[in-house]
């Protein structure tokens, strides 16, 4: 075989087996295997997971906070500054930045990846071609789904329905969009639903971005995917609105979308940064309600969103990172909520983006995370090394006396 990983965790149980991988494949699982292989790592009793999967991030807005800050922290103001931005933007900056996003994020165990790509009849597509050219040249090192996303809106940017149509037949995966940033929400998602099915592509939206719950469209959203049959193709950002609402009020929603299927992507990096900023006191945390969606039987799951620019200006691409932020602020921390956590940065985002053999088992994909931790249950709170990284049975990073990247030049 080409790999065979000693004495790896890689559940509750805490007990070591082995791994071997060949073809990139996991052909085999088990205690004490002793077959030949071209190279055999010692796991040393470190917990294994399979690659973490970021949801939902911009790599083509990363690493600008910089050039013109937000001073207020506001929602208005990183939209305002990041529009000033976008029109000084060009391919190779674009390209250089997003790259650099690109490499932080796989060096830290991600190993698939579903990105909005923008564009607008101002700024043109360099930015979406880019994002399009970094799929292809890092396609070893992760899996890559572009939405096409119509940040400034459809309607009211005219001649961008005409782009997003455009952008699917450059291959755009996803189609997405954003009801609360165009001039009538109705419309928009009108639009964006004709295209998803024109193209039979899923659908990714930015949704009900905002601390209080005046002019939600959640619902409509739910009811749209029911009558046109895309149940379980749809999943949505943000969503901080639900927040805003009291049981009696958000139980009855929260059925709805596990009706549809929606998934969540809940970016608490960003959420928390930018909401509440009005809040004189008793400020809001600014993040949907995680743990009210998980036990009302919705796929919630955790993301990045940006890196360093006027929405969240830190982060490094760590999905550690964000989870464990979510432990604290979404109540996560109790014993039975601390095994849930995991999964929102594995295996729930890989269901919402349709992975196929995703998972270490048997027969899958060999994709996997060497952690430097010795308990499953410490996965997240260690916030520990990736010691390793294999993609599709090859290794992409290692972590020894000197890190090793294996980039595409």
């Amino acid at each position: 075989m080409d790999i065979l990983l000693k004495n790896v965790i890689l559940d509750e149980s805490n007990e070591t087996v082995d791994i071997g991988i060949e073809n990139g494949k996991f052909i085999k699982i088990g205690s004490q295997l002793d077959f030949p292989a071209a190279r055999v790592i010692e796991g040393n009793g470190r917990v294994v997971i399979p690659g973490l999967v970021e949801s939902h991030i911009h790599l083509d807005k990363a690493l600008i906070a910089d050039r013109l800050p937000n001073k207020s922290g506001t929602l208005q103001e990183a939209l305002s500054v990041t529009a000033q931005l976008k029109s000084t933007f060009t391919k190779e900056d674009v390209a250089e930045r997003a790259e650099k996003a690109l490499q932080m994020i796989i060096k830290r165990g991600t190993t698939h990846i579903r990105t909005h790509a923008e564009f607008d009849p101002l700024g043109g597509f360099h930015g979406f071609e880019t994002i399009m050219e970094l799929k292809e040249k890092y396609k070893d090192f992760v899996e890559m789904q572009v939405v096409a996303f119509p940040q400034e809106g459809i309607i009211k940017a005219p001649g961008t329905e005409e782009m997003m149509y455009r952008a699917m037949e450059m291959g755009a995966d996803v189609v997405g969009g954003i009801p609360y940033n165009d001039t009538d929400a109705k419309d928009h998602l009108d639009i964006v639903f004709k295209i998803a099915k024109a193209f039979d592509k899923d659908i990714d939206l930015h949704q009900d971005f905002k601390d209080d719950a005046e002019g939600q469209t959640i619902e409509m959203v739910c009811r749209k995917v029911i009558e046109e049959g895309y149940i379980g193709r749809l999943s949505v950002g943000h969503l901080t609105s639900l927040g805003a609402l009291p049981d009696d009020k958000l139980k009855p929603i929260i059925a709805l979308m596990a009706e549809a299927q929606i998934n969540v992507m809940s970016l608490p990096m960003t959420d928390l940064h930018l909401g509440g900023r009005h809040d004189e006191f008793n400020v809001r945390r600014a993040v949907t309600p995680i743990r009210k969606l998980r036990d009302g039987g919705v796929n919630v799951v955790l993301a990045t969103n940006n890196i360093r620019n006027p929405f969240t200006p830190y982060g490094n691409g760590d999905l550690m990172q964000v989870a464990m932020l979510a432990v604290p602020v979404a109540h996560l921390g109790g014993a039975d909520d601390l095994p849930t956590v995991l999964p929102m940065i594995t295996t729930g985002p890989a269901k919402a983006l349709k992975l196929v053999d995703y998972g270490i088992a048997e027969g899958n994909d060999a994709t996997l995370v060497l952690l430097d931790s010795v308990r499953y249950q410490e996965a997240v709170i260690d916030i520990p090394d990736r010691l390793l990284v294999i993609k599709s049975g090859k290794i992409t990073v290692e972590l020894n006396k000197q890190a090793t990247y294996h980039f595409p030049e």
